[in-house]
């Protein structure tokens, strides 16, 4: 599934995903609001609070009620090995056969990646 293809609410959850891990929201902070995040990205305000809600469902945020929503103690570790997790077993072996297909050499590959 391409990520146009995903619900919208996903790619705002891979936005918000992104946002902690490259440390833009650090644990502990809060996160944007609903109605911000939502104006932000031209977002439904129900759609922006479903992708938060999945953050809430996985212990990642915790809710303070009449404050806010703030990234919970841990949270990076385990979003991050969730990611990577979910990189390896669904995306990776796709990336593997477009290489193959390609003939790309991987020591080339890595020279680029690190360059």
């Amino acid at each position: 599934m391409s990520t146009e293809d995903r619900p919208v609410y996903l790619r705002l959850r891979d936005t918000i995903a992104a946002m902690i891990l490259e440390g833009r929201v650090r644990e502990g902070d809060a996160l944007p609001s609903v109605r911000s995040l939502a104006a932000e990205y031209g977002a439904n305000p129900l759609t922006v609070a479903k992708a938060y809600q999945t953050f809430q469902d996985e212990g990642l945020v915790t809710v303070r009620r009449g404050v806010g929503m703030f990234v919970s103690e841990g949270a990076t570790e385990r979003l991050r090995d969730a990611e990577r997790r979910e990189f390896l077993d669904q995306r990776w072996p796709a990336v593997v056969a477009q290489i193959r297909r390609l003939g790309l050499d991987v020591e080339d590959l890595l020279e680029r990646a690190l360059a």
